[in-house]
């Protein structure tokens, strides 16, 4: 089994993302209870574009409880997943979830701001992103002014006259 899923996960690395998914599927079948099947199988159905059917295999691999590596993947994918369906709510309590249990993912924060646009909360959406940008660039022009745009981060719909 172990040696079937390194081939399964070896294929999508390679950009056989359609002869990894059939392979997955057959070893969920195999071992529907095994979470970290159930996990690679959400991912290859992702990188089809096949997100609707990635669900339950999301849901019930982080249900039957992964390894912190793989759980960080799963909730951003399943966050993610869920933002693309329309399911905006779904997305925010599984991407804050990740927040809360992977604070320093600066991906799960920049997929939660997203969602956070969907649902029209567009001032806390652009914190966030302006709070990633500033931890994670090496521009020298943005880090030449990164106090001014952390303090404007929370500011922005104030006037100063």
């Amino acid at each position: 089994m172990e040696k079937e899923l390194g081939n399964a996960i070896d294929l999508r690395k390679n950009g056989n993302y359609k002869e990894s998914n059939e392979l997955l599927l057959k070893l969920v079948q195999e071992f529907p209870d095994h979470a970290s099947i159930n996990y690679q199988c959400a991912w290859s159905f992702d990188l089809l574009g096949e997100e609707a059917k990635a669900v339950p295999f999301y849901e019930k691999a982080i249900r039957l409880g992964l390894p912190s590596m793989e759980l960080e993947g799963a909730l951003l994918g399943l966050g993610s997943t869920y933002r693309t369906l329309g399911e905006y709510e779904k997305s925010k309590s599984t991407l804050l979830k990740g927040i809360e249990l992977f604070p320093n993912n600066k991906a799960i924060q920049t997929f939660y701001a997203m969602t956070l646009y969907n649902l029209h909360e567009h001032s806390k959406a652009m914190e966030l992103l302006l709070k990633c940008l500033i931890e994670t660039t090496k521009d020298p022009e943005i880090i030449s002014y990164q106090k001014a745009i952390d303090f404007y981060s929370d500011k922005l719909d104030e006037v100063w006259k």
